[in-house]
């Protein structure tokens, strides 16, 4: 039974904060705010570095001003980061576009804020990452362990920063963190008791130099585990993982039928589900406690979710869809005719691959925003294809082409940055076009 562990030495720089140390964080969203708030906590001086001042709440420029944080607003500049003694960088910012800064302020040390807030934390760690399906893996996960009676903390890019657990008041028997390649690069001494990949496919190469650079970052999730951990992977990255010689270790998951109730759809989700049962398992959940937790679970917002039926016509959002590989599972979640709503901001991933998948399963692909000539290019002659300018008049074309016992799909396979701020966003935007669809019980 896993109680608790150290982890290894935190890194240097964090091991003698003094008030006069300086720690410059690159950005003010969700992740930024809580390293601020952590190193404000622990009496050092620190200055936030945010380019757009119109994404800072009042409240929060209340808070810097009550706490004697300094904030600069605008283009980064060498002045920026001078003096400083490290940088906590923000999960979505590349490090190549901060390195001319760093180089010119004497190359300060870089930190994650992951990496920061592990350096106050002991519990035992369940960690995952991987393309897709890492957010519906942490939640079956802690659902599962809090039906065995485990106190958990789920965060980390699921949502609340590691950082705001380190500062809250009620601590965890374990803590579940999916962690992004973005967070992995800027991790250095992340030493989870049970660490998985849930899959490994092109993503992130509009941030990533190579897919070389994105699959290091994802098993960088294993390299400071020994014999006395866990890793979980899926069979085909299981070479790759002795090729590089981790410690911990392994098991592989494939999908199962060991849990028959659930009630997410997909044979990625049962995947999961096992994935999820086999690195609970390790904290002594029982499989009749992880049956009742999937048996109880519900599709995530966003994630393959209903959000409307109008006229024998299903109406499927799974915005979260961001991958070419995600597209690919939830086409294979239906055995009914697809109108596929795609587009947005493409990442990378082989789109043709898809091609067979297309002919048999999609009825028409109704485009939508940027990357049209991406998609058009790859897909021309597998099903009819049409392109519109927003979602607007993308899911009205998609709701006119539907007929009995179709299903009208969002899954873009693409960031949601070209029309929106995020991908919840956009789903919101299809669920109320869906729901509205119903209530006037007509086409829009």
């Amino acid at each position: 039974m896993v109680t608790s562990m150290q982890h290894l030495p935190q890194h240097p720089v964090l091991a003698s904060l003094t008030p006069q140390t300086l720690a410059v964080i690159v950005g003010a969203g969700e992740s930024g705010q809580a390293a601020a708030r952590l190193l404000a906590h622990k009496g050092v001086r620190v200055r936030i570095l945010e380019r757009d001042s119109a994404g800072i709440t009042p409240a929060f420029q209340e808070e810097i001003r009550t706490s004697g944080m300094e904030l600069l607003c605008g283009a980064h500049t060498p002045e920026q980061f001078s003096g400083a003694d490290f940088v906590v960088t923000s999960p979505g910012v590349p490090l190549h576009v901060l390195a001319p800064f760093l180089t010119a302020a004497g190359n300060p040390p870089l930190l994650g804020e992951m990496e920061l807030a592990l350096a106050f934390t002991h519990e035992p760690i369940l960690a995952v990452t991987g393309t897709s399906g890492k957010t519906t893996t942490v939640s079956l996960a802690a659902a599962m362990l809090n039906a065995a009676g485990k106190t958990v903390f789920l965060g980390g890019n699921i949502g609340t920063p590691l950082s705001s657990y380190v500062l809250g008041q009620e601590k965890a028997d374990v803590l579940v963190l999916e962690i992004s390649s973005f967070q992995l690069q800027g991790c250095h001494t992340l030493h989870p008791h049970v660490a998985m990949i849930i899959n490994l496919t092109e993503n992130h190469l509009d941030h990533h130099k190579t897919m070389q650079e994105y699959t290091d970052a994802k098993f960088s999730i294993f390299a400071l585990q020994n014999a006395d951990n866990f890793a979980i992977l899926p069979p085909e990255l299981a070479e790759e993982y002795h090729r590089r010689g981790h410690a911990a270790p392994l098991e592989v998951f494939t999908a199962t039928n060991r849990f028959p109730h659930m009630q997410l759809a997909g044979k990625h989700n049962a995947a999961n589900a096992e994935a999820a049962y086999l690195a609970c398992r390790v904290f002594g959940v029982s499989e009749e406690a992880a049956a009742k937790a999937v048996a109880e679970f519900l599709p995530l917002r966003h994630r393959l979710e209903t959000a409307a039926r109008h006229a024998d016509v299903l109406y499927v959002n799974d915005s979260k869809c961001t991958t070419v590989e995600a597209m690919r599972a939830a086409l294979e979640s239906f055995d009914t005719p697809v109108i596929l709503l795609a587009g947005g901001k493409f990442k990378g991933g082989d789109l043709a691959s898809l091609r067979s998948l297309l002919q048999k399963q999609v009825k028409a692909v109704v485009l939508f925003g940027a990357s049209r000539d991406i998609f058009e290019t790859a897909w021309a002659g597998a099903a009819p294809i049409t392109w519109d300018a927003n979602l607007d008049a993308a899911f009205a074309r998609a709701a006119g082409l539907a007929t009995a016992h179709d299903v009208v799909l969002l899954s873009p396979a693409t960031a949601s940055y070209d029309l929106y701020n995020n991908y919840k966003e956009r789903g919101d935007h299809f669920c109320r076009l869906a729901s509205a669809l119903s209530a006037h019980g007509a086409r829009p």
